[in-house]
């Protein structure tokens, strides 16, 4: 399996990152796309560097509109972008493919293949929830980043965790990151 993982400029970079390290755990083949803002973010919410991410894979600038992952011919399984901010919501809900995540979202569906939203906003507008239905009813997955709390967590490493196991059980990936409802 390879999963594509979009990060951009929203609060909470951790989502993505996380998400590359339990990808590599898992024996999963990963490319990374970062925003130019959410570089700026990683560092300064986790004080990570574009170089740290180098460790889970291949990484392309937002810019790079010439990396493979624009084009269909790509072999990828899924793509998560993780934050997604509604800026690339948006992008992405009207066929706008001006950065090399939003092109590479645009190749997700148009390929048919596996897109998962992690959506970082809150509250939400009537033109964000608009955007959620379009990009819905084109066959991405929204997955807002709301974490449960039955699962008692104790630190925001578990509160994290809960988003990203999310993210593999849409992905079709077992895992144990955090305890489900009922256990």
């Amino acid at each position: 399996m390879k999963v594509i993982v979009g990060i951009t400029g929203a609060s909470g970079t951790i989502y993505g990152y996380r998400l590359l390290q339990i990808l590599k755990e898992r024996g999963v083949e990963t490319a990374t796309i970062i925003s130019e803002y959410a570089v700026k973010i990683l560092q300064m919410e986790d004080a990570k560097s574009v170089e740290d991410l180098a460790e889970f894979g291949e990484v392309y600038s937002n810019s790079d509109l010439m990396a493979p992952t624009a084009s269909g011919s790509c072999r990828f399984d899924a793509m998560v972008i993780a934050p997604c901010t509604m800026k690339t919501l948006a992008e992405i809900a009207n066929g706008l493919s001006s950065s090399l995540i939003s092109r590479t979202a645009d190749v997700a569906l148009k390929e048919r293949r596996k897109l998962i939203l992690v959506t970082r906003e809150t509250p939400l507008s009537l033109v964000h929830i608009k955007n959620m239905l379009k990009v819905t009813s084109a066959g991405a997955v929204v997955l807002p980043a709301s974490p449960g709390f039955y699962h008692k967590p104790e630190t925001i490493e578990g509160l994290v965790d809960y988003i990203v196991g999310k993210v593999l059980d849409q992905l079709g990936i077992e895992h144990d990151l955090f305890r489900r409802w009922g256990t």
